[in-house]
């Protein structure tokens, strides 16, 4: 049998054989001892046929340490070296250069399995458990598979890269705010890297924004009939008029009901299942349609955490702005007109101003001006993810 297939032979049975051992890091270690570079074979055919490292690099018009280097795989097999073992041992370039390049993969994905085994405490500060759960991860326990998962989910090479986008305090291109002081960064930007990647599954138009804003009355009107495929309507509604709408469940430590941004040309508003009564889901959604708006392309805005730095006048801003879409001034001192105040007053203005009971009620009690123990049967609950709405 030639020295290079009986090589070859040998290498498949060690890889078949590796031990396995309950140390990951041990296992990776005695997988990298096993691993055998090219030179071993360039090794075993000069010792075959009789020649002497010193010979080869003569022959080659190599320096000795550089043919030594190959040998011993600290130097890889460029082209130019393949093709000039070809000629001086009369093995084909192509078995050379697919050797290096295999042997050059399986020790990356060795090291890569070693970095990726030292980053358990980063992977442990996520909810790791929900994001299995939803699909955004895969449904596996190893520890370097899921830290290698998190890192394709968010589109980055490393963990330090992760820091430098959602902690650093310098504005980032890729995040233009830092969470570094919120509760939880992991569990927040894992639920806006589910938006983001949402979003790209939408088909959405050029953003427009005099069409949104003309869009408004009617996603109004949607928010008063309610029909049961509300979401989906009103997510059409939006991307014909350059906005993509997402839905996102939430995660444990991340108190996030809503978010506004720009992210690849595209404006976002990402809706958390954190409140589920039609007069917060209403509110929020206006909300986040303010922002887009009135607001510039490079701001963030994230409702509900504590933590990022606000800007209070921009938030008020979208507050009035929503409150007046859903109940106007006008129409708020009608409602206080009255007295005494019933549900069923309520329903009526409801259908007279074409906005949700739940709504006025919502309004109302904020303003203090009913008890928070009146009304609540005119909110209407809402599950973004059941059967007919799940994305």
């Amino acid at each position: 049998m030639s020295p290079v297939f009986r090589l070859t032979k040998l290498k498949t049975t060690i890889k078949t054989n590796t031990i396995y051992t309950n140390d990951m890091a041990t296992t990776l270690e005695i997988a990298k001892s096993l691993l055998s570079p090219p030179g071993d074979t360039i090794q075993e055919h000069i010792d075959f046929i009789g020649m002497s490292q010193a010979e080869l690099a003569e022959r080659m018009g190599r320096p000795k340490e550089k043919i030594n280097d190959i040998i011993k795989g600290r130097e890889p097999i460029t082209t130019a070296t393949a093709f000039q073992l070809e000629k001086v041992l009369g093995i084909p370039a192509s078995f050379w250069l697919n050797s290096e390049k295999s042997y050059r993969k399986e020790l990356y994905e060795l090291q890569q399995q070693e970095e990726l085994e030292k980053e358990k405490d980063w992977l442990a500060a996520f909810p790791v458990n929900e994001m299995r759960k939803l699909g955004w991860l895969p449904d596996t326990r190893e520890k370097h598979v899921l830290v290698d998962s998190l890192l394709k989910f968010f589109c980055v090479a490393s963990t330090k890269e992760w820091e430098r986008i959602y902690l650093d305090e310098e504005v980032s291109v890729a995040f233009r705010v830092s969470l570094a002081h919120t509760q939880s960064p992991h569990a927040i930007s894992a639920w806006l890297r589910r938006g983001e990647i949402q979003a790209k599954e939408v088909a959405t138009a050029a953003f427009d924004k005099k069409k949104f804003k003309e869009a408004l009355a009617a996603i109004k009107e949607l928010a008063f009939i309610m029909p049961d495929d509300f979401a989906q309507q009103l997510q059409d509604i939006c991307a014909k008029c350059g906005v993509a709408l997402v839905f996102t469940q939430s995660l444990p430590k991340a108190p996030i009901c809503g978010a506004t941004r720009w992210f690849h040309h595209k404006p976002i508003i990402q809706l958390s299942d954190r409140y589920r009564t039609n007069d917060h889901f209403w509110f929020t959604f206006f909300h986040e349609a303010a922002h887009l708006l009135l607001h510039g392309k490079k701001d963030i805005f994230l409702e509900n955490v504590q933590g990022t730095e606000i800007d209070q006048e921009k938030e008020e801003e979208a507050n009035a702005f929503a409150a007046k879409i859903l109940l106007t001034e006008n129409e708020l001192q009608q409602i206080l007109n009255v007295a005494p105040l019933t549900e069923e007053m309520i329903h009526t203005f409801a259908d007279k101003f074409r906005t949700p009971a739940g709504v006025i009620v919502g309004r109302l009690q904020h303003l203090k001006l009913i008890p928070f123990s009146f009304g609540n049967a005119c909110r209407q609950k809402i599950d973004l993810f059941n059967e007919a709405l799940q994305q």
